[in-house]
């Protein structure tokens, strides 16, 4: 990997040290070539237009996407987030009665979702515990499997930490057992290689601003093809279905059912770019990458008298550390002065796992393949100064 390379193409470098790729990566020069290009043509051109005269181009990003994940293109949804792409899975399965399986480290607005279902229609919501290393207990989630059970939903890397869940063993057992397998995995495409034949997930969910390095804005759900018969999105337009008179539709065939009609082109553009950008560096160099210098900032981290949460037998980018005496809020404020940026994640973003843990407010650094070992450095002597 030809790091200055990649940092020269990323104009972001040049003004910040960027450690908050768990929120927002900077993106790459194509990748905001393709999105304001589109922009600027479609302003002469007109929406429509833009549409109808790149109709292949537009294709091309559902290629671009399944090649990034192991899936086909028409098992890909392009959608405006992750939440929508999540909640999309979500609802299209009946789970009236049925009970929902899901991890300590699962993310707070998930466990809203779940818990509007147990309101709504009467599902019930069991956390399967974390096991010692702090990822989810494979054993456990196996042993509670029964008829009861119509949804296995599991976050694969957390927001608060640098664990990566074994979901390969989490779809192991959703496939044994015959049980739809919806994986959150907002912070891992673009971070690790993700062929969701290998993981045996039934639906994926994940943003592209994230490790991706796409637009905000973004995101798309991957649904295997043999849950496409009987999954129907809640919410439908004329571009999910097709009316057949004033008192009957159907739905499309494909995973586009999940999208909506209006979305932003040009965004969409930039997310296909922003694929193939990744595949082009490569998955398994980018996570090596990311997992070296994750692990040498939490041994730096020592070095100033931080306290490392980041629990977990396979970790990758985040690190989650706090200060003694100074608020993380504060630690994040003056890294911000001097061009550093990191973020805060709070408690409630993982409710189970940070009750369990006793965790407060905590600082976020999450690193990505741009990064660099001196900006580590720059990190780790300005918290010096900070706590001072």
């Amino acid at each position: 990997m030809d790091v200055a390379a990649l940092r020269a193409d990323t104009p972001g470098c040049e003004t910040v040290v960027h450690l908050n790729n768990a929120g927002s990566s900077l993106p790459p020069r194509p990748v905001v070539e393709a999105q304001t290009s589109w922009i600027a043509e479609e302003a002469r051109l007109g929406g429509y237009e833009m549409v109808e005269r790149h109709q292949a181009r537009i294709d091309e990003v559902y290629r671009s996407i399944s090649r990034l994940v192991g899936a086909e293109p028409d098992e890909i949804a392009l959608v405006e987030n992750a939440t929508i792409a999540w909640w999309q899975a979500f609802q299209s399965l009946d789970l009236r009665g049925k009970t929902i399986l899901t991890s300590e480290v699962d993310y707070g607005s998930n466990f809203i979702t779940y818990l509007q279902a147990a309101r709504r229609a009467g599902s019930r919501v069991e956390v399967v515990p974390s096991d010692a290393s702090g990822q989810i207990a494979v054993d456990e989630l196996e042993r509670r499997i029964d008829d009861s059970v119509g949804l296995i939903a599991v976050t694969h890397m957390p927001t608060n930490g640098g664990l990566i869940n074994p979901a390969d063993e989490i779809g192991a057992v959703a496939r044994i057992a015959g049980v739809p397998f919806l994986l959150d995995a907002c912070q891992t495409v673009g971070q690790i290689p993700i062929d969701v034949g290998s993981l045996g997930c039934d639906f994926l969910s994940t943003t592209g601003r994230k490790y991706l390095r796409g637009p905000r804005g973004t995101g798309f759900l991957y649904v295997n093809r043999r849950r496409l018969e009987s999954a129907e999105p809640a919410l439908l337009d004329m571009h999910g279905a097709t009316l057949h008179g004033p008192d009957d539709f159907q739905v499309r065939p494909d995973a586009r059912r999940f999208e909506m009609f209006e979305a932003s082109y040009a965004a969409r553009a930039a997310l296909g770019t922003a694929a193939d950008y990744a595949m082009a560096v490569g998955l398994e160099a980018i996570g090596g990458r990311i997992a070296g210098l994750a692990a040498t900032l939490r041994s730096r981290l020592q070095e100033v008298d931080a306290r490392v949460h980041d629990v977990g037998t396979r970790q990758g980018g985040i690190v989650t550390f706090t200060m003694a005496g100074v608020d993380a809020r504060a630690v994040k404020d003056r890294l911000g002065a001097r061009s550093i940026n990191v973020s805060v994640v709070r408690p409630s973003s993982t409710p189970v796992d940070s009750r369990r843990r006793d965790l407060p407010e905590m600082v976020r650094a999450s690193v990505h393949y741009y990064n660099t070992e001196q900006e580590i450095d720059l990190l780790v002597s300005s918290l010096a100064d900070v706590v001072r």
